[in-house]
């Protein structure tokens, strides 16, 4: 029993990864590659994936959304735990980095599942939208520029179908939303999104503290 979060030192991370993160060997290689590069630190972390991986299968997802990909490795973890006709539709801007992940997804054999979209997020989901999609996705993951999130939670709100779950990714923002006197865009968005989540009655929802925080919202 504890009253509230464990901390989690070195050895104890490690013990956590060692025992509940059994990588396939193309997320292992993705994340490795990722973590060399400049923007590594983009990239969600082994357990977050892990758990991803689970709450799909346990949702039993089979059309998903993802906006912000970077080089992939979450968009893996999801197209992993879709069953062989599912789909996801994964929206980001640049080529060059989702380049990197498009060349491990073939690896991986799961390139069939995912539908990458180049371009604005916000442009990509008002087109589903008007393609008639509202209601037709059973799960999306948010993790792309904080200050479009509130715009990315309302098109994903309608494109959810009901009790449909919404995660949105970096809600702690390394401790910056408890700052008071931190006024930086990235973290009034968060801090304006966080408080209007949690008082939505569109939604009911949770946070919690994994990889750099992760609010799940699930649709009335």
């Amino acid at each position: 029993m504890s009253s509230r979060t464990i901390a989690l030192d070195e050895r104890l991370y490690a013990y956590l990864l060692d025992i509940t993160v059994p990588e396939s060997d193309a997320q292992k290689g993705l994340r490795e590659e990722t973590r060399r590069m400049t923007q590594g630190g983009m990239q969600i972390s082994p357990e977050q994936g892990r758990f991803m991986t689970f709450l799909l299968r346990t949702l039993g997802v089979r059309h998903a959304l993802e906006i912000g990909t970077f080089t992939g490795y979450s968009a893996l973890c999801m197209a992993l735990a879709l069953p062989a006709d599912g789909k996801l539709i994964c929206c980001d801007v640049s080529a060059e980095w989702t380049a990197v992940g498009q060349r491990v997804w073939r690896e991986a054999g799961v390139d069939g599942k995912i539908d990458l979209r180049i371009g604005p997020a916000v442009g990509t989901l008002a087109e589903l939208r008007r393609q008639g999609r509202e209601n037709g996705f059973d799960f999306a993951f948010i993790d792309a520029d904080k200050e479009n999130y509130d715009a990315y939670f309302e098109h994903c709100l309608a494109l959810v179908r009901t009790s449909g779950v919404i995660a949105i990714d970096n809600v702690l923002w390394s401790g910056a939303v408890a700052d008071p006197d931190n006024e930086k865009p990235s973290t009034i968005a968060l801090k304006a999104l966080n408080k209007k989540i949690f008082s939505d009655p569109r939604v009911d929802a949770a946070m919690l503290p994994i990889g750099d925080g992760l609010t799940l919202a699930r649709r009335i």
